[in-house]
């Protein structure tokens, strides 16, 4: 390879992930799975629980800028699959191309999938770009996390990120649930302005927003997000409801633990609202 050839490649990682959940009697089972470096999943857990439920991770410790990863992931109908993560994704500092990940997710008829991965963590001068896109029978569940730090807090490296870009598209055979998406761009220099005083985070340098799909008392679920969080605390939560199908609540939280609570909570609504279902405890190092 001569030099000029060397500088113009790529950094970073081309990984594939395809997964596909099919009904075996009463149970959910991962029919179909294969996957390249630096995407990897481990054995489904075994869990009183009526879902299959697969942790994916990336045993190469994170992103690095030029990394290229797509999750691809359908269900067949009638069953049920949480997909999660073991820890946080953290995303390193690049200098030259963005880290991109793109998540597929399709829904047959009575399928019901949770998305509900770890917080993501984008480094100071990192630059990531996700995309998830949703496809649903409109007598499907779903649940889905979307959840970030604004970087590494305690170093002091809150919103020093160059790119932060996410964005979640859902919609079945009648049009569009939800396209919500939102791109943010750290501050160049350390007197710049930064996205956590008034109006932006509030001084709350973590975020979700969480989606739930389907057929659901809306109404009742609002009215017990609103009920939990009404005197405030670490989080601050709030929920909308959507034209049809569902809602969508956004989280901020001063710390990851009062985060992960408040995710954590609102999954376990979601589980209950949709089909009946304890919250889901797993078991993280």
């Amino acid at each position: 390879m001569n030099a000029t050839a060397s500088l113009d490649a790529r950094v970073g990682r081309d990984g594939a992930l395809w997964l596909r959940f099919e009904r075996r009697g009463t149970a959910t089972v991962v029919a179909g799975c294969r996957y390249t470096l630096p995407l990897q999943v481990l054995a489904p857990l075994a869990l009183d629980d009526p879902a299959a439920i697969v942790s994916i991770l990336n045993p190469t410790g994170g992103l690095v800028g030029g990394d290229r990863l797509s999750i691809d992931v359908s269900l067949a109908a009638g069953t049920h699959a949480v997909l999660t993560t073991p820890s946080a994704t953290r995303v390193y500092r690049t200098d030259a191309d963005e880290a991109v990940q793109t998540v597929k997710l399709r829904l047959g008829p009575r399928a019901v999938v949770e998305w509900v991965p770890d917080h993501t963590i984008p480094f100071a001068g990192s630059a990531f770009r996700q995309a998830i896109d949703v496809e649903l029978d409109e007598s499907a569940g779903l649940i889905l996390v979307d959840a970030f730090s604004a970087g590494r807090v305690a170093r002091g490296e809150a919103w020093r990120f160059a790119v932060l870009d996410s964005a979640v598209s859902i919609r079945d055979q009648s049009g569009w649930l939800l396209h919500d998406r939102f791109v943010l761009r750290g501050p160049l220099a350390k007197d710049d302005p930064a996205w956590d005083g008034l109006g932006c985070a509030e001084s709350h340098p973590y975020f979700a927003s969480i989606a739930i799909i389907g057929a659901f008392d809306a109404a009742h679920f609002a009215a017990e997000v609103h009920r939990r969080w009404a005197s405030g605390g670490a989080a601050r939560v709030g929920v909308a409801m959507l034209a049809r199908g569902g809602v969508l609540v956004r989280c901020l939280a001063a710390t990851a633990p009062a985060l992960i609570e408040t995710v954590e909570t609102c999954w376990g609504l979601g589980r209950r609202a949709l089909r009946g279902l304890p919250p889901l405890r797993l078991r993280k190092a």
